[in-house]
């Protein structure tokens, strides 16, 4: 045998070897992005390959320079990555490969969000007064609506802001809810408020700026009730289904994922309404979305066409904040719609209700 071909065989040989090295090596990355589930932690870690990149440089003796080593090495590491992800997302609970039919969240009073028919969540952002919550909800039952949203907790960028009224809020929500059969969505911030806060609330709300909360999202998981997940404020989708897992994880099934916009340079909105997420959440998840009109957009003078985009790429629902005179309002003054403008809203959006259901 020449030369030559010994070193062909030779090369072979050690193709074989390797091959069966990237084996074993991308078993064991499955096994590790299985366990980074459960532990809650992202899949790609940039400063743990930095750390085997440059110790792989240090090891190297030649022929191959450190950038072809940093470049081979790179497509591994790549590789695997890629192979944790799409093993995680084969045992999501959330993730419609594991669950095919659409999750459909019921209440007490008949509310259903999910399936077929397009539904609504208005109320004003703060619970400020019993008056004032009335006079929304008697608007609500005229429309035949199930749901009010309304906030007794309310996570502030300045301690100075109104924060809620705390448990008389919710005392308030509990009377609206005997009276006008409305089921309540509202926030909780801590994990202790879940049985606290049990006989007053129907829906969970966690907030955008609680979504990576985690110990919020495991309690929520613990909890008997349906939980309505807003996006977080500069939140990635891949984040946002994430934290729904935490909840399907910890035992509850009943999510609802809320799309309300994420923070980006632009400045003609409060947030930056992320309408592509709504096909994405919908393919991805079993679970239903909802878009939130008044956070996203900020600006009552678009909340319409914006709300119509939501239901024609596939929300199951829209929300809006509604208060009786926004001029006082304690909290979100500038764009709450008060009674006068939501009727014209109204009338529009069941309108398209009915075109895309």
């Amino acid at each position: 045998m020449s030369e030559l071909n010994q070193l062909r065989e030779r090369i072979e040989e050690i193709n074989i070897a390797i091959l069966d090295l990237l084996s074993e090596r991308g078993e064991i990355a499955k096994q590790i992005g299985l366990e980074k589930r459960k532990a809650g932690t992202m899949i790609y870690d940039p400063m743990r390959e930095k750390e085997m990149i440059n110790k792989l440089q240090d090891l190297n003796k030649g022929p191959y320079d450190d950038n072809v080593i940093k470049q081979l090495f790179k497509e591994i590491f790549k590789a695997s990555t890629e192979l944790q992800k799409s093993e995680n997302e084969k045992h999501l609970y959330v993730s419609r490969k594991l669950k095919s039919d659409d999750t459909i969240v019921t209440t007490a009073n008949g509310g259903v969000i999910g399936g077929d028919e397009k539904i609504f969540v208005f109320g004003p952002c703060s619970v400020e007064s019993y008056e004032q919550v009335e006079q929304v909800a008697e608007n609500l039952v005229e429309k035949g609506q199930k749901f009010i949203r309304g906030g007794a907790f309310k996570p502030r960028t300045s301690p100075y802001d109104f924060q809620g009224l705390g448990v008389e809020g919710l005392k308030i929500l509990k009377e609206i809810n005997k009276k006008y059969d409305l089921a309540v969505i509202s926030e909780v911030v801590d994990p202790h408020h879940f049985e606290m806060a049990d006989p007053y609330i129907d829906i969970y709300q966690i907030g955008a700026r609680n979504m990576h909360n985690f110990e919020l999202l495991k309690e929520a998981g613990r909890s008997n009730k349906p939980v309505l997940l807003k996006r977080g404020l500069s939140a990635t989708i891949e984040e946002l289904i994430y934290a729904a897992e935490y909840i399907h994880a910890s035992g509850n099934s009943n999510i609802i994922i809320c799309e309300r916009g994420i923070r980006t340079y632009e400045k003609a909105t409060r947030n930056t309404l992320d309408i592509s997420a709504v096909p994405i959440l919908k393919q991805g998840t079993h679970l239903p979305v909802l878009v939130d009109v008044t956070h996203s957009t900020g600006r009552k003078d678009i909340m319409l066409p914006v709300a119509k985009a939501a239901l024609a790429v596939g929300a199951d629902g829209v929300m809006a904040e509604v208060h009786p005179d926004p001029s006082v309002a304690l909290s979100d003054a500038g764009q709450q719609m008060d009674l006068n403008e939501f009727d014209l809203f109204y009338k529009e959006i069941e309108q398209a209700r009915k075109l895309y259901r």
